[in-house]
């Protein structure tokens, strides 16, 4: 457990945005597309009118308040190439997973601790989105692809923020473009993503680690990476955006 610990630290102490503002807003988007009429009301009344989408980048914007310090770690999990979720466990200060079951616990009871439900549902928004961001189930070496430096189009950047942000921001699209893009879900695949149970969500983006770490020339990233992984990017948001519409539609339906 120490051992987690420190891991969860290292990655902390430097952690990018998970997803950039338009990977979140695109998964905020996709789920509001998903979600009953009900459901939607119920969550514009808690939002005071601000959409999903929008309210998705809080957990990021108040990162420059030091009040909010405590929730830096929720932002993410940690589990080790060779061990599962359930064998690590979370560390003290807490993690993405636990943060995400304890929000859909006071939802459901309607009991808040130390903050609102508005701000507890922003929360859920962004953590769902960030599950699926595969270097945000990070593996404790690297703080999560931050010191996996690269040249991305000939600027230095590193692995962390291309999946954040410069895939995404590459493909020069809004975020309703993008959602309107990748949004080709079929029944079928809608229902087997949102039965999945959240220890999947986190495995497949453990799973998806192999592959985001395939990089041919670190000092020469660009098209080529970009040719290979968005797809697999594409689904990653897409998924996000599916779950947590049903999610939503259980809580406020």
């Amino acid at each position: 457990m120490k051992k987690l610990i420190t891991y969860s630290l290292l990655f902390a102490s430097t952690l990018a945005f998970g997803w950039g503002q338009i990977g979140h807003r695109v998964v905020g988007e996709i789920a509001w597309r998903y979600m009953t009429p009900e459901a939607r009301a119920n969550v514009l009344a808690v939002l005071e009118g601000e959409s999903p989408a929008m309210a998705s980048t809080w957990m990021d914007f108040i990162k420059s308040d030091n009040h909010y310090d405590h929730m830096r770690p929720w932002h993410y999990v940690t589990i080790p190439d060779s061990l599962d979720y359930m064998e690590v466990g979370a560390p003290e200060e807490g993690d993405a997973y636990v943060t995400i079951l304890r929000i859909i616990e006071e939802i459901e009871s309607g009991e808040f601790h130390g903050w609102s439900e508005q701000e507890a549902l922003k929360s859920l928004i962004h953590l769902v989105g960030d599950v699926h961001q595969p270097l945000h189930v990070g593996n404790g070496e690297d703080r999560g692809g931050n010191d996996v430096r690269v040249q991305w189009f000939g600027d230095g950047s590193n692995l962390h923020r291309v999946w954040d942000s410069e895939l995404i921001e590459g493909q020069q699209l809004s975020y309703t473009e993008y959602a309107e893009w990748i949004d080709r879900a079929d029944a079928t695949q809608v229902a087997e993503w949102q039965s999945a149970p959240i220890l999947q969500w986190l495995q497949e983006s453990k799973d998806m680690r192999e592959s985001v770490y395939e990089i041919d020339n670190p000092e020469r990233m660009g098209y080529r990476y970009n040719f290979d992984h968005i797809e697999e990017l594409n689904q990653r948001l897409l998924q996000a955006g599916v779950r947590l519409a049903s999610m939503l539609n259980e809580l406020y339906g």
